[in-house]
């Protein structure tokens, strides 16, 4: 083998026949950093809050705020909503248990993980079990905190907890509300891996942690 090396090739002006010259490649040095955590070091200050709509699907409030700098924002608006869950459910086989919904926002009927709304007085791994039960019908099994993600930190003010749940099972049938209409398909690592590559996983909050899941155990 040969030595490590990058080729730099010159010209002069006159327009003379390029020159290749070989250089050794050079060491970077790199310098480690702490990274910062997240805190609340340049919080907003609340100058004034309006509700504009509250109800049990859409909570809307203005805020005026005062950035750190003294600058004033008249209006800036946020999005109440409770913490979510979701679940990354693999069966005893290796399937991954995948859901298809309508979604009105993009008139789509899309494939997606069981996900759902933490309930008052619950931890996120009793609703997220709690909703793969509902939604599926599975259960059992083990269960992991997988990540907590936002949807948008920027306007949104809910986590959303996911959990990845490996050996799931059949327990029971599907507990579905009135106006949910949700199918069950058991995919392959394959087919998953082929719903993320071309982008039939819309849901941002349902792909990151199944992205992190083939990033993890080395399957892309």
């Amino acid at each position: 083998m040969h030595k490590n090396t990058v080729s730099r090739k010159n010209t002069k002006e006159s327009g003379h026949k390029l020159h290749e010259k070989t250089l050794p490649l050079r060491k970077i040095k790199t310098k480690t950093t702490m990274l910062k955590p997240n805190n609340q070091d340049r919080c907003w200050t609340i100058l004034e809050s309006e509700y504009l709509i509250r109800r049990p699907w859409l909570t809307a409030r203005k805020d005026r705020v005062r950035l750190p700098n003294g600058v004033e924002n008249e209006e800036y608006y946020v999005l109440e909503y409770p913490d979510w869950v979701n679940v990354v459910a693999l069966t005893r086989d290796g399937h991954f248990l995948m859901e298809r919904q309508y979604r009105h926002g993009l008139q789509l009927t899309c494939y997606e993980i069981c996900a759902g709304v933490c309930e008052a007085g619950e931890t996120p791994l009793e609703s997220a079990q709690r909703e793969l039960y509902e939604e599926t019908g599975y259960g059992g099994g083990t269960w992991t905190p997988w990540m907590d993600i936002s949807a948008n930190a920027s306007t949104m003010t809910n986590l959303t907890h996911c959990f990845l749940a490996t050996d799931v099972e059949p327990v029971s049938t599907q507990h579905l509300e009135a106006t949910e209409d949700i199918t069950i398909e058991l995919l392959t690592v394959d087919e998953v891996r082929t719903l993320l590559q071309t982008n039939q996983i819309r849901q941002s909050l349902m792909a990151a942690p199944l992205w992190k899941y083939f990033a993890m155990n080395r399957l892309i």
